[in-house]
């Protein structure tokens, strides 16, 4: 449960490494491939790639089982044998051996060591080839560590035979009269070498000491002087060394699993000398995680030498633990009886002195508890659970009291998670009687809700999730009687964590722990009911658990008030802004549930904090006020009392004076102001949409600086908070005008409305972008009523921001902005066809209106940020679609047939542009305007061809965002006159664009509607004036005509302008050689260059006067002053010459090749010249001539 793992999207119903059904595997299903790569290894083992592919395909499978390795259990003993029969045949060549052994370890990883190590074969005769085999491998070879681990493992096996290793010595004296190493000293002597090396090997070598030490005949006569030396590497080595962290790694492993599957007995006498040396090491002043963790894990198994293995009689037991009787339970009442432990069963058991070694154990492991690493507290956790399961109840007791010292303020994170994870240990074990479950109880509490802060996050999430640990131990551990005081803080705080908590793993841990306690214990308040609302998956969004989750648990009473205190007390003041949001809405939501209890007890507490000193705090108190005090208001109409029911002239008082309090204070100043004129204009916001009687009070003008203030200064404050600022005076913006600026008759006072609207419209000039964006959109928000009348100076002022001129070229945002604004405008004051342009949208302002939005979807501005003129053509494209919309339902006459497929036009192109995120918004516009049907948009182009090529019924469903979706619809307009040539300058750009699947999707498209026009040849004289108007119009507009270049070397290349290769001089490719000649005059854009060099050489395929000025084009390319285009021209016009043969007479084809590719391209340009000049010669084509340069006297 210590749930580790990013915070999903707020959107996301579920996280991607959650366990689903289609994860879960119900069998070994590639049992017979595994056994055909195994049979396969004789065959493969000598190429590396194919034996890097057995293995890639080997750790495939078997990575597959990683989570379910019990599926392979069934297989194992088969796999090895098969594998083991490659290692014993004596003809196996050593690269064969190390691959079966690389394929023993990749099961052992996955199935775990314990699991494959009684599977080994430990017969006698397999003791003397494995040590010959072990005595062959160089230990330091970093490319056979797998064998020499496995081998390690076999023999640690293969040591437990029950004979007497002197037995196998025989004659010691070898034929060539030298003694030969006993067995026993050549196993250890096998040990004591791979203790001491850096690689998995030393892991498998102290699994061998922990068998091998532990035979009796070794016992005897080999086990002290082993730990003597073990003891005296230990001694020597140093943690700050890596040669010294490798030993002492090894030394350690030893010991550990040494003194865990020795005899008790055995090692007792050891014990002490082994601590001793052990507290000489100071690991735990050693900043290597693995040595501090493998000193508590040696530790707590000295300690549990030092004990008497026996298990406290003492300790509480649960007995019975039926799920299905505490579910039926849960009506009823819990019958309440206690066990009583029975105090003579400390005293029948026979006494006996406890070491006084004990006492140094848990005050090691106790210190451990609070280390800075995870590994390490878990570690002294278990070794905690462990010992204090052996001690008499009296010492058992004074652990842990020792172990709540842990909770106190004045500790770490660590200690807090670390005690939390001993708790639960000692819960589990039965160590924790209900006697102690009052002082834990509080604790735990504490830690459910830990969260300290550190700069700018905090820590504690691993706390609070060992919390919930403890919580779901607990449940396990305890009958329902025990916990039955304590039943209400814990299933609330459970509640209020699964539900609130910051962090995803916290809150699926609490909802783990709270269902634990609903099904063993059956006593906690509509268990079933909540957990059904908040199981795993329902937590998994933040959102969802603020909004929905806490106000369906806030209905059940017992958890309401918990609830409302902890977002109040807790979270309102969190460190993370989005928390204090998510909870000031909850608030909101919550609040029908308890009115009275929001009304007295929890607006009286938060008006103090909402002009207190803490920033955080200060922020989050003032916006739970306004959304606290919208929710009363809200309930008190539905009610049908007064807006005022609920609220206390006290209270009101102080609504009124948080505004002045910070403006007195200069709180709106600096960083902190950031935070500040967002709440406070989301509480003018809530406070007018409350209708509160403030009309006429000195406040509204207060109010009203405040949100102009904060528009005129968003230049001020950071790009990140600037669009959060502006939002909210907009909105708070719009309710203070509409609840207190208009009066009984419905209208504005002239001279405020002639100020504000005056006022508002001026500072559109402004030279500032983010002044102008503030107010355009706060013009856009202005009621009718302040409208009316001046509506022709909005629109105006409206116009001016969108169009761009030299010095405000880069002002995108106050363009996206204002284009907003109009659409909002528009649908404010309403459409009357003959009315007064100043206060309707009527025939003498539409046209003005439609020509300022489709100026914005032509705004293709570029700066460092990118295209930032896309913000503006997806502006315009919404707007133009509200405003059409809204004509067409009051007065659709109003829309004349040009400016319709004006839009419809402009559209499709941004419809098949490069983009995804604008090509998506524009095809939604597109089929928006197209199928609305209340009613229908009229004078659209085509409507029935439309209509085939894009289905009602694939309104919803079509990607348009997917390339290989939008592209094959969008060509299809391509056959439709109106729309051609917009369609075909969008597709320019995606063909000829550089994102690879936009371009090949688009390109495919392209081609096969080419291909389908082929036999149509006025189709293709209509595509091909198109294009080459596509291509006049945008004559040195390189985001155009760079990409149209690259298509159409594409498109030559794809023959699709076959048809004109039989014809001679044919008008299109003269006027198109014309136009890319001019286009690249003077360029140094290499890139269009090189784009340039491909349409030339496919020009060269049609026939006429034009192909010896093509090859003249081309060959002056050749001396160009790049040296790159010089070598990318004669490339290419040597591929064209292989691929248009007959373009050149067969004789000097040849020839000209030679000089095309033995030629150094890159080479000075006199040497250079007079190459391509032979080309020129031979090809009978005119020498270009140099231009002298004219000097100026």
């Amino acid at each position: 449960m210590d749930g580790v793992g990013p915070e999903p999207e707020e959107g996301e119903e579920r996280e991607p490494g959650a366990v689903s059904e289609k994860n879960i595997l119900d069998s070994f299903a590639e049992s017979r491939e595994v056994a055909e790569l195994i049979g396969n290894l004789r065959g493969v083992f000598e190429e590396l790639v194919t034996r890097e592919m057995a293995v890639e395909r080997f750790i495939g499978i078997m990575d597959k089982y990683q989570e379910q390795p019990h599926l392979l259990d069934r297989h194992l003993e088969g796999m090895m044998n098969s594998l083991l029969d490659i290692v014993r045949d004596s003809a196996s060549p050593p690269p064969l051996v190390h691959l079966a052994f690389k394929f023993l370890y990749i099961i052992t990883k996955v199935r775990g060591y314990k699991r494959f190590l009684p599977l080994f074969p430990h017969e006698v005769r397999d003791l003397q080839p494995v040590l010959d085999m072990l005595a062959k491998q160089n230990p330091r070879d970093p490319e056979t560590w797998e064998t020499r681990y496995m081998l390690l493992l076999w023999l640690s096996m293969i040591c437990l035979i029950p004979f007497d290793l002197a037995r196998f010595d025989g004659n010691l004296v070898s034929m060539e009269g030298q003694a030969r190493q006993p067995t026993m000293d050549r196993i250890l002597e096998i040990a004591k070498c791979y203790l001491v090396v850096s690689d998995k090997a030393r892991d498998a070598a102290a699994v061998l000491v922990s068998k091998f030490i532990v035979r009796p005949d070794v016992r005897q006569s080999r086990m002290a002087d082993f730990l003597d030396w073990v003891l005296s590497m230990l001694s020597k080595s140093s943690s700050q060394t890596m040669e010294g962290t490798v030993i002492l790694n090894g030394m350690l492993q030893a010991l550990a699993q040494l003194f865990k599957h020795g005899k008790r007995e055995d090692c007792l006498p050891y014990a002490a000398t082994v601590l001793e040396c052990l507290d000489n090491c100071k690991l735990s002043e050693s900043n290597q995680m693995v040595l501090r963790k493998l000193g508590m894990k040696l530790v707590q198994r000295l300690g549990l030498t030092f004990v008497k293995p026996k298990v406290a009689k003492w300790r509480y037991q649960r007995g019975c633990r039926s799920l299905a009787a505490n579910l039926q339970a849960q009506g009823a009442a819990v019958q309440i009886q206690k066990r009583e432990v029975a105090s003579a069963e400390a005293d029948d058991d026979e006494e006996y002195d406890i070491p006084g070694e004990i006492e140094n154990v848990v005050e090691q492991l106790l210190v451990g508890l609070k280390d800075k690493d995870t590994i390490v507290r878990w570690s002294a956790a278990k070794g905690i659970g462990r010992i204090t399961g052996r001690l008499p109840k009296e010492l058992a007791d004074d652990v842990i009291g020792s172990l709540l010292d842990c909770f106190s303020f004045q500790e770490t994170d660590n200690a807090w998670h670390g005690g939390c994870l001993a708790l639960a240990e000692l819960g589990r074990r039965g160590l924790l009687l209900p006697s102690r479950i009052s002082d834990v109880v509080p604790v735990m509490l504490k830690a459910l809700t830990y969260d300290e802060k550190r700069g700018a996050c905090s820590v504690g999430s691993n706390v609070r999730d060992a919390a919930c640990y403890v919580c779901w131990a607990f449940a396990r551990a305890y009958e329902p009687a025990e916990l039955i005081p304590f039943i209400n803080p814990i299933s609330s705080a459970l509640v209020i964590a699964a539900v609130f908590d910051r962090d995803v793993n916290c809150r699926r841990a609490a909802s783990a722990a709270f269902q634990e306690n609903v099904g063993r214990q059956g006593t906690f308040p509509h268990g079933i009911d909540i957990l059904t609302a908040a199981d795993y998956f329902a937590v998994g969004n933040r959102v969802n658990c603020y909004l929905t989750i806490s106000v369906y648990i806030a209905g059940f009473p017992e958890y309401t008030q918990p609830m409302i205190d902890h977002l109040v007390n807790m979270k309102i003041n969190h460190w993370d802004s989005v928390i204090r949001e998510l909870s000031t809405k909850a608030l909101h939501n919550i609040t029908p549930r308890a009115p009275e209890y929001m009304a007295n007890v929890v607006l009286p507490r938060l008006l103090p904090l909402s002009v207190g000193s803490d920033l955080h705090t200060r922020h989050g108190a003032i916006l739970a006020c306004a959304e606290i005090t919208h929710a009363l208001c809200k309930l008190a109409q539905e009610n049908n009392s007064s807006v005022m029911y609920y609220f206390s002239e006290k209270s009101l008082e102080g609504l009124k004076q948080i505004h002045q309090e910070l403006c007195s204070r200069q709180l709106y100043r600096g960083l902190g102001g950031e935070l500040m004129r967002p709440a406070v204009c989301t509480l003018i916001e809530k406070l007018s949409l409350s209708k509160m009687p403030f009309r006429g009070d000195p406040i509204i003008g207060g109010w009203q600086w405040l949100i102009n203030d904060s528009l005129r200064h968003l230049t001020l404050v950071s790009s990140a908070a600037r669009q959060h600022i502006k939002e909210s005076a907009v909105s708070a913006l719009a309710a203070l005008c509409n609840e207190f600026y208009i009066n009984e008759r419905g209208e504005a006072d002239p001279a405020l409305q002639d100020e504000l609207v005056t006022q508002y419209v001026s500072e559109l000039q402004n030279a500032e972008e983010m002044i102008r964006c503030g107010f355009s959109r706060a013009l856009g928000a202005l009621p009718r009523f302040l409208l009316k009348g001046k509506l022709q100076q909005v629109l105006e002022g409206l116009k001016t921001v969108t169009v761009i001129s030299p010095e405000d070229v880069s002002f995108a945002e106050s363009r996206r902005d204002a284009l907003i604004a109009i659409a909002k405008v528009c649908q404010t004051v309403g459409v009357k066809g003959d009315g007064c342009q100043q206060e309707y949208v009527c025939r003498d302002n539409v046209d003005q209106i439609y020509a300022t939005l489709l100026t914005g979807v032509t705004d293709y501005t570029t700066d460092s940020r990118g295209d930032v003129g896309g913000w503006v053509r997806e502006a315009a494209m919404t707007s133009l679609m509200e405003v059409t919309l809204l004509l067409v339902q009051n007065e659709a006459e109003l829309i004349n047939a040009n400016i319709c497929k004006q839009i419809m036009c402009w559209l499709a192109q941004q419809s098949a542009e490069k983009i995804d995120k604008f090509r998506a918004h524009a095809g939604s516009v597109f089929l928006t305007l197209l199928h609305f049907d209340h009613p229908p948009v009229p004078h659209i182009p085509h409507r029935e061809e439309l209509e085939r090529i894009f289905p009602r019924s694939e309104k919803e469903t079509l990607n348009w965002n997917a390339a290989s979706e939008a592209f094959p619809r969008i060509t299809q307009l391509l056959g439709l006159p109106a729309y051609q040539y917009y369609v075909l300058l969008g597709l320019s750009v995606s063909v000829g664009g550089l994102t690879e699947t936009t371009l090949r999707y688009s390109a495919q498209s392209l081609f096969d509607y080419m291909k389908k026009i082929q036999s149509d040849p006025s189709a293709l004289e209509s595509f091909c004036e198109t294009l080459l108007k596509v291509f006049e119009d945008n004559l040195r507009n390189d985001r155009v005509s760079v990409p149209l270049l690259t298509m159409l070397d594409q498109m030559l290349a794809n023959g699709c302008f076959d048809m004109f290769t039989e014809q001679e001089n044919h008008p299109f490719p003269v006027k198109l050689f014309t136009l890319c000649k001019e286009e690249i005059k003077r360029s140094k854009d290499i890139r269009k260059l090189r784009s340039s060099i491909g349409v030339f050489c496919g020009l060269i395929q049609f026939q006429g006067d034009m192909r010896e000025k093509v090859f003249f084009q081309l060959f002056l390319l050749l001396c160009h002053p790049f040296p790159v285009i010089r070598k990318t021209t004669a490339s290419q016009v040597y591929e064209m010459l292989l691929t248009y043969g007959d373009v050149v007479d067969p004789a000097i084809v040849e020839q000209a090749m030679t000089i095309l590719s033995d030629t150094n391209w890159e080479a000075e340009l006199p040497v250079v010249r007079e190459r391509r000049n032979c080309l020129c010669d031979l090809m009978k084509v005119p020498r270009p001539q140099l231009v002298p340069k004219v000097r100026w006297e």
